[in-house]
């Protein structure tokens, strides 16, 4: 079958490109053409637009940068009506694919949202698009089964791919090697996760390597996604004693005392790896006023690990409170005090537990090959 597969970030590439390889198993013809990165490319996807393109953080960027957006989903109907795919794939990223979904599905084209979402948090009446153009959705939390079900649509809760994907990370991890890479000492190492996109990078950078002077027993070792400037990393760490890796995130995590993380799907696998974090947040200052006005009234939390387990698990430093002061004072909590450590870890057990088992690659892979929807 022909599968055509939008994803507009880093995370639904990497989750895309489990899924390819799933739908590969159980369809050796599959010809994929994909709006992702490397890693869909790499399971054999032919790459449109690649997600550095698309990723546009906030309201107001969204704003302005509105024309390109809708350019791209122009670009986007008339490459799926030139190669009249038999199902198109959704991975998040609502705003895009909500609107793809409804031009396939008036197409008479099969349309699965696989990583649904998040309608839950906001605009809730998106409910109803989705049950209008979405014939199969597929979802990795568990609490939206029942977010759905009220609305008398099904939801197919397959667990999270994040569990596969880390399980297959720890089997390949050499610590030994990756020490030699970077050059890194015997110091405990404290993970700094500043995001992919360059408004994140922007705003959270200038804070989070502040602190890499207050805590000298600690070697700081910050993830780069390759495809931002080596220098846009420079002209922020340049005085400070700060390590880049690119392309390590999950070795970096498997052996991180604490990290600091930009809110997504970072802070998810920040947990299952097991590592304390602070969860950080900052915009510009008109997206954060209106996320606050239209999402603030439906969320407590920002990061899926408190969203999840549905209290405050971890600490979120949003807007005016991810600050150097409050930051430090949170970091040295979860290096320092053991109570919290542990506290903080017997939550992640929770998390795991309720997450459930492995295998959500494949199974929605059955369902999207079989048209096993039951």
């Amino acid at each position: 079958m022909k599968y055509y597969i939008i994803a507009g970030e880093a995370s639904g590439d990497l989750l895309g490109s489990y899924l390819m390889k799933s739908i590969k198993k159980l369809d050796a013809s599959a010809n994929f053409r994909c709006w992702g990165g490397d890693l869909m490319e790499a399971h054999g996807g032919k790459i449109i637009k690649h997600y550095k393109e698309l990723a546009f953080m906030g309201f107001w960027e969204v704003m302005k940068n509105l024309r390109t957006i809708l350019n791209n989903i122009k670009i986007c109907k008339a490459d799926i009506l030139h190669c009249k795919p038999d199902v198109l794939l959704l991975i998040d990223y609502p705003g895009f694919n909500m609107r793809i979904a409804e031009f396939a599905k008036k197409q008479n084209i099969r349309v699965v949202y696989y990583v649904s979402p998040q309608i839950w948090a906001w605009k809730k009446n998106r409910v109803h698009k989705i049950k209008r153009d979405v014939d199969t959705l597929i979802s990795i939390l568990p609490f939206e089964k029942d977010f759905f079900a009220q609305y008398n649509y099904e939801t197919h809760y397959v667990g999270h791919p994040l569990l596969d994907i880390i399980t297959d990370a720890m089997k390949n991890d050499d610590w030994k090697i990756f020490k030699e890479n970077y050059h890194l000492d015997d110091r405990p190492v404290i993970a700094v996760l500043p995001g992919s996109r360059r408004q994140e990078l922007k705003k959270m950078l200038p804070v989070m390597v502040q602190m890499a002077e207050y805590f000298p027993e600690y070697q700081f070792v910050m993830s780069k996604v390759k495809w931002q400037p080596l220098s846009l990393y420079q002209s922020y760490i340049k005085n400070y004693p700060i390590i880049l890796v690119e392309g390590n995130t999950y070795s970096l995590l498997h052996h991180a005392k604490a990290a600091m993380v930009t809110s997504g799907t970072a802070t998810l696998e920040t947990a299952l790896w097991n590592v304390p974090q602070v969860v950080c947040y900052k915009g510009s200052f008109l997206s954060y006023l209106i996320a606050k006005i239209v999402v603030g009234k439906h969320l407590k939390y920002i990061s899926l690990v408190n969203l999840i387990l549905n209290k405050p698990a971890v600490t979120e430093l949003i807007q005016h409170e991810c600050n150097p002061k409050k930051l430090k004072n949170k970091l040295a909590k979860i290096v320092n005090d053991d109570v919290i450590i542990n506290t903080i870890q017997n939550d992640y057990k929770q998390l795991q537990h309720i997450l459930g088992d492995a295998g959500a690659s494949d199974k929605a892979a059955k369902l999207i090959v079989n048209h096993d929807i039951r």
